[in-house]
Parts: C-alpha cells; sequence; structure tokens
C-alpha cells in the first residue's frame, strides 16, 4: 500500500517545530486520535528512545510502543511502531523556508500489519489515518503559530 503524505507551512522557525513535534507529551494536542503519549524511561529523546501512544480508532482505545529511529534536529525524525497487529512508521521533515522564518512540514505515514492487522489496516486504520491526517497537521499549524 502506498505512504500517506502530507505537507504545511507552519510560520515557526524549523528550531521551534522540531522541539514541539518530536516532543511526546505535545502529541495528544495536535493528533486527534491520540488519548495518552508517554516517553519510557527518563533519559532525554534520543535514537532507541520509546515512547507509550495509546490511540482511539473508532470506539476501541489501542496501546503501542513507538521507537525513535532517527533524530536530526531541526531536519527530520523517524518514529517507529514496535508492537501491537498495526505498526505505523512516521517520517518527518521539516524545510526552512522565508530565510529560515518559516517551515515546511511534511509527516509520510505507512503501516506494517501482523496477524489480525492485515484485516485492520486496510480497512480500519488506513482510512483513519489518511482523513485525520490533514486535519493533524492543521492542527499542529494552528497550536505552533498561536503560541508565538
Amino acid at each position: 500500500m502506498s505512504v500517506i503524505k502530507e505537507t504545511i507551512d507552519i510560520d515557526r522557525r524549523p528550531e521551534d517545530v522540531f522541539s514541539y513535534v518530536t516532543e511526546p507529551s505535545h502529541i495528544t494536542e495536535w493528533q486527534e486520535s491520540a488519548v495518552s503519549a508517554t516517553k519510557l524511561g527518563d533519559a532525554p529523546l534520543a535514537v532507541g528512545s520509546k515512547v507509550k501512544v495509546t490511540r482511539r480508532i473508532g470506539r476501541r482505545e489501542m496501546p503501542m510502543t513507538m521507537q525513535v529511529s532517527e533524530l536530526d534536529p531541526p531536519r527530520s525524525w523517524r518514529i517507529d511502531g514496535i508492537d501491537g497487529p498495526v505498526r505505523g512508521h512516521v517520517k518527518g521533515t521539516i524545510e526552512p523556508i522565508a530565510d529560515g522564518e518559516r517551515s515546511r512540514v511534511t509527516l509520510a505515514l505507512d503501516f506494517e500489519s501482523h496477524g489480525i492487522g492485515k484485516l485492520l489496516a486496510p480497512l480500519v486504520v488506513r482510512p483513519h489515518a489518511r482523513k485525520e491526517m490533514p486535519r493533524n497537521e492543521q492542527h499542529l499549524k494552528d497550536v505552533l503559530e498561536a503560541s508565538v
């Protein structure tokens, strides 16, 4: 299946966007389906860090563990699902625009399915994510631009 990819321009510097978007405690502020998100462990976020995220898909809450596999401030990050029947893989990039005063944020999301997830991903999870992702990017823009 194809990657779900969305891009939005935000009136904030790349450093500001990166620090906000990669902070697990902010996930529920800009992602509609995120019910909770907690970084596991006390060390600063780094490659190998794990985040426990619970999402509401329909009427069901689905906990999952995500692991940071790339962190290149303030340009890009990648976080991958490491458990559960449907594992999300998110790649984010931030491109400076307007001489670095604004940012172009691109999120690319794909899924890996296991067991029952082979049925859930194409029928439930992927369509839900395809609808939600542009709204999430708009929430991200609204939150970051309101805090200037």
